[in-house]
């Protein structure tokens, strides 16, 4: 039996001590508040591994390799391995490793059935009005999770969003159906505030919507529409709208702007098109 004798255990409230600290050093290099909690996150599942609140690069080189034997997926083990790089430079220790190429397969998506069938089922009003919200406006749900009543404007139908994962403001645009239920939404909605917040979502106990809440929620109605196709919310409101207007002919640089990417290649995954849109598009414009 290996024992390395320089390794400490790390107890709960040591590792707390430690994460709390990693913490203050992200908040202070200037990350965004998501990625902060992804490192964080990841970096407790790290120590969780070795067993110490100050492990040594061999035992990050060992859990990296234990990741990719599982076959997590390449972006995964990338934000993964950034977030212990972070955490050794907090410890002035240099740890460097060889970032994955991303997949640029075709993503999944969900067809306008599927998304028609999962309002259907949807009876309500709030559950509706965050679907809906989060589809057409082509919302993270982290972004859905941060609206607040002012981010609203139904006459332009569009929605202001705060600090998005490229740590900046940015706007989304909505349909007047969305709008619609959002109205009878507000109708009948209470407005609440809770801190110093008067946030457009809450839960029914009075709290904040979180990521994990909204990807619970979505199953269900995914569950109960009887759709079995891979992927989750950030399919349904990213991957498919995307995939519905390029099919639909929709200019990829102006799908780029409503999804918000910075770079168009992250955009290009989505130019993929059933064979019966690459027909129909193929007998309209390849005319003599």
């Amino acid at each position: 039996m290996n024992i390395d004798w320089h390794s400490k255990p790390a107890s709960d409230h040591q590792k707390d001590v430690v994460l709390e600290r990693f913490k203050r050093y992200l908040k202070n290099i200037g990350l965004h508040e998501e990625t902060i909690k992804l490192y964080l996150g990841r970096v407790r599942a790290f120590l969780d591994f070795a067993n110490s609140q100050d492990p040594d690069v061999a035992v990050a080189e060992k859990y990296r390799a234990m990741l990719i034997d599982k076959g997590l997926s390449r972006s995964h083990l990338n934000n993964t391995c950034f977030g212990i790089k972070k955490f050794y430079e907090m410890n002035n220790i240099e740890w460097n490793f060889i970032k994955l190429r991303s997949n640029d397969a075709i993503p999944y998506y969900f067809d306008e059935q599927d998304v028609l069938a999962i309002f259907s089922v949807c009876s309500n009003i709030k559950h509706l009005a965050m679907l809906q919200t989060l589809f057409y406006g082509c919302l993270r749900s982290s972004e859905l999770c941060k609206l607040d009543d002012k981010d609203l404007n139904l006459s332009t139908r569009s929605i202001h969003l705060r600090e998005t994962k490229n740590g900046s403001d940015g706007m989304a645009y909505m349909n007047g159906e969305c709008a619609d239920t959002l109205r009878l939404y507000l109708k009948i909605r209470p407005q609440v505030k809770i801190g110093d917040r008067i946030p457009l979502f809450y839960t029914d106990n009075l709290n904040l919507w979180y990521k994990k809440d909204v990807h619970r929620m979505f199953l269900s109605y995914k569950k109960k529409a009887r759709i079995d196709k891979p992927g989750a919310v950030h399919v349904f409101s990213r991957h498919t709208p995307a995939t519905i207007m390029v099919a639909k002919g929709c200019d990829i640089r102006i799908v780029k702007e409503v999804l918000r990417h910075r770079d168009i290649r992250t955009t290009l995954r989505y130019a993929h098109v059933s064979d019966k849109t690459k027909r129909e598009k193929y007998e309209q414009f390849l005319t003599l």
